[in-house]
């Protein structure tokens, strides 16, 4: 086979369906998966029961033979999938949505049958997270029951979705202080500083989490040795410290310390805009100080990703 023509939206050109679907594979960079993080979101009924409610949202199915494309489904509402209840033993449902187009596999006629439709692949794995070999279809997820059980509750519903292209947003941020500042010998705790190093940042509604990269240059050690710890605070959110551990005695020397976490994002910090700022505890087992001036830069790398809630 060689290129498909005409190339598609050639005026007066006829094209065939999976041009249409090639185009939709291109836009989506080969990727599948929902399109937002609450798409298509898989709970129990609002009275628990013998099935699953798949909530609104979309997605992104790519056909699994080359040349197929992929297809764009989306759900309107609540929809109810069935699950049929265990007997003596557990069983593992896995959860699709799928899309069986004759062209390529089944029998179902476009004109009066479902050719999207969520899915329940009975007796899977208990550790599956794909579909079938040879189904073109997203999983959205498994649900692990128990014996002798009809009632599907949130508790036995393992999500599997994925974002089919996860946004992004990076920004770069710097400040430089104003006037020289010194944390001393101290009380072994936890202190608001460098203050400089504070930024009030937007974080975006579809964020669950987030990667900070704090690195602080010319950081000033002065006195004697020092012994303390450094950490990243996002909207209260604290991350992991890191050491700064000296034994270079009382001449001024001044270092570069890099702080780097990755952290969730909570609902509550999604589309606001909250400080991100660092945090030092000075132990009293050293009596150096540590201090920022006109010598110091701060730089503040965070990125916000999405993924699914």
């Amino acid at each position: 086979m060689t290129l498909i023509n005409p190339p598609l939206l050639t005026h007066g050109g006829t094209h065939a369906a999976r041009a249409f679907r090639m185009m939709v594979r291109d836009l989506a960079r080969g990727s599948q998966g929902v399109t937002e993080g609450n798409d298509l979101k898989v709970s129990q009924q609002a009275t628990p029961g013998a099935g699953v409610r798949v909530g609104d949202g979309s997605g992104v199915i790519r056909g699994t033979a080359w040349g197929q494309g992929s297809y764009t489904q989306y759900n309107v509402g609540d929809a109810t999938v069935p699950i049929a209840p265990t007997g003596a033993t557990a069983r593992s449902d896995l959860l699709v949505l799928r899309v069986e187009d004759p062209e390529y596999e089944g029998t179902r006629n476009p004109e009066t049958d479902e050719i999207g439709f969520f899915h329940a692949v009975s007796n899977v794995s208990a550790t599956a997270t794909a579909p079938p070999s040879g189904m073109t279809a997203i999983p959205l997820a498994r649900i692990d029951i128990p014996a002798n059980t009809s009632v599907i509750t949130n508790s036995m519903i393992k999500e599997l979705r994925q974002i089919a292209n996860p946004r992004r947003d990076r920004r770069l941020y710097t400040a430089f202080p104003s006037a020289a500042s010194t944390l001393g010998y101290s009380d072994n705790k936890w202190h608001v500083w460098p203050t400089a190093a504070r930024w009030n940042i937007p974080v975006p509604s579809w964020a669950t989490s987030a990667k900070i990269v704090t690195t602080i240059t010319g950081l000033a050690l002065r006195r004697a040795d020092v012994f303390a710890l450094m950490r990243n605070v996002l909207g209260g959110t604290t991350g992991q410290h890191i050491a700064i551990d000296d034994d270079q005695g009382t001449g001024t020397r001044r270092n570069t310390v890099v702080v780097a976490d990755a952290l969730a994002v909570p609902a509550a910090l999604r589309g606001t805009s909250v400080p991100v700022y660092t945090e030092t505890y000075m132990y009293k087992s050293e009596t150096g100080d540590l201090v920022v001036d006109g010598a110091t830069t701060f730089i503040c790398d965070v990125e916000f990703t999405e993924g699914v809630v």
